[in-house]
């Protein structure tokens, strides 16, 4: 109730210092007030744009939205993220081309022993294209997803960026 309350009131707060300071709606859309108020109304407690993240030698990217939203208590969360990862290397498989691939981690905040409860990969092999791809998780107190490049049959990713935290109960 009170994430809530405190996310509404920053809305309004946007709002009418937008309104007061007569600046384009256009405008408004690109300042990180904006982007504020405008998550607020999406239904979820917190969401926001995440990416583009890329693997290590910038050959895959992964970009998207995350979206938490809390039960009335504040005691329960079900987070969801949606992307797309993409492959940019153009090399033939012959030439050493791999595909793309995105690892999605979760943390429960039941879990005291640094475990990653939650986690799935979304692989996408096709030069110059993406493949879009969900996750979703319950109780999770921090999501993170790192971007690397893996080869057409193989089981090991290869060339990985660095994982990026995408949400943490902490940064709400």
């Amino acid at each position: 109730m009170m994430k809530r309350l405190t996310t509404g009131l920053l809305a309004t707060a946007a709002a009418t210092a937008a309104f007061a300071l007569a600046v384009p709606a256009a405008a408004q859309a690109a300042t990180p007030a904006a982007a504020s108020a405008a998550a607020g109304s999406s239904g979820y407690d917190y969401d926001d744009y995440w990416g583009s993240y890329y693997s290590g030698n910038h050959k895959a990217k992964a970009n998207g939205w995350i979206g938490v939203d809390w039960n009335r208590r504040q005691t329960s969360n079900e987070v969801h993220l949606r992307g797309k990862v993409y492959d940019l290397d153009h090399r033939t498989y012959r030439q050493g081309g791999k595909c793309a691939l995105v690892r999605v981690q979760a943390h429960r905040f039941d879990d005291h022993h640094g475990y990653w409860a939650e986690r799935e990969s979304y692989r996408y092999c096709g030069a110059g294209g993406y493949k879009r791809f969900h996750f979703a998780a319950d109780d999770v107190d921090s999501v993170r997803v790192q971007v690397c490049q893996i080869g057409l049959h193989s089981s090991h990713p290869t060339r990985c960026g660095d994982w990026e935290y995408l949400y943490t109960a902490e940064s709400e």
